[in-house]
């Protein structure tokens, strides 16, 4: 062991940009400040990477927290290739596109008073009941001029969605081309309301023809790359499309607020991930422990200042 390569003391100074802190992270390069440093070095590699197709994958939630703007921006900025999603963000981007908000709250409160109130909350954040009954007549309205002949996949099913809506992330999708799977899709409101129109309609969605798409795009790709925020199903979904295909993924960045010592997908690190064959053996890869509301925008916002877009 050796002691070469000394921490630096940060120094803040007035004016300074998000850019100028990370980089400032990453020379005193200590816990997930340092990571946070190296996931900037790796998603601008992966970005710069014209071979490389740019995954996203979107757990957590993020659009009510805000955070669904950056996502969108991202995919207009052409920094998204392949996007996988909860269902659960994906109905928020609906909600907040149909002109409908949310809300600062709190998560101290009696949740009981709110239930009475119509309010629902996400932690610290509220979303009354009369937005879901606007998104219901949305989707019920899309539902409607849907062909009731051939099986739609997930991912055609969101485009006819997105391409319904004037902003946010699937109208944004849709506009690019973007692919959006949604796997676990029937765990959402937006698989509440298609069972509920599937009750006096006859409209099959066939979940498993998103894979031909998918797995096409893997074996077509030279190189490949994925920014995962959170984990869940969109993270597994992402990592388990390489095993079909003799490679793995070359740059893979992870922000989550999970343990791996439980476990779970959520906080499986990256390196375990290589002993499956996902991730490559020489792969750029770091997992970045916290907050991804927090992370998540910092990481975006420094390597989009090094691209200068």
């Amino acid at each position: 062991m050796q002691c070469s390569d000394p921490v630096e003391q940060v120094l803040l100074k007035p004016g300074m940009t998000v850019g100028e802190l990370v980089s400032a992270l990453g020379r005193a390069g200590a816990y997930n400040g340092g990571a946070l440093a190296r996931a900037a070095d790796i998603y601008e590699g992966m970005l710069r990477d014209r071979q490389a197709v740019r995954f996203l994958g979107l757990a957590g939630a993020m659009v009510p927290a805000g955070m669904g703007r950056i996502v969108s921006d991202l995919i207009d900025g052409g920094h998204v290739d392949v996007l996988v999603s909860t269902g659960a963000n994906l109905t928020h981007d609906i909600i907040e596109s149909l002109g409908c908000r949310h809300y600062h709250g709190t998560a101290v409160c009696s949740d009981v008073a709110l239930r009475d109130e119509e309010i629902n909350r996400i932690y610290d954040v509220f979303l009354p009941n009369d937005a879901f009954i606007k998104f219901e007549e949305f989707m019920q309205e899309v539902f409607s001029e849907l062909p009731p002949s051939a099986p739609l996949t997930i991912a055609g099913l969101l485009a006819v969605i997105g391409s319904k809506l004037d902003s946010g992330i699937l109208a944004s999708a849709t506009r690019g081309n973007i692919p959006v799977y949604c796997p676990a899709i029937a765990d959402s409101m937006i698989g509440l309301q298609f069972w509920l129109f599937s009750q006096t309609n006859r409209v099959t969605v066939d979940a498993f023809r998103d894979m031909q798409a998918l797995l096409s795009t893997c074996f077509d790709a030279k190189r490949a790359g994925a920014l995962l925020i959170g984990g869940g199903v969109p993270k597994n979904f992402i990592l388990q499309s390489m095993l079909m295909t003799p490679r793995g993924f070359d740059y893979a960045v992870q922000l989550t607020g999970d343990r791996p010592d439980l476990g779970g997908l959520s906080g499986a690190t990256l390196d375990e991930a290589r002993s499956w064959g996902k991730i490559t053996g020489d792969a750029r890869a770091v997992t970045v422990y916290g907050d991804a509301t927090i992370t998540f925008p910092l990481l975006v916002a420094a390597v989009l200042e090094r691209l200068g877009r």
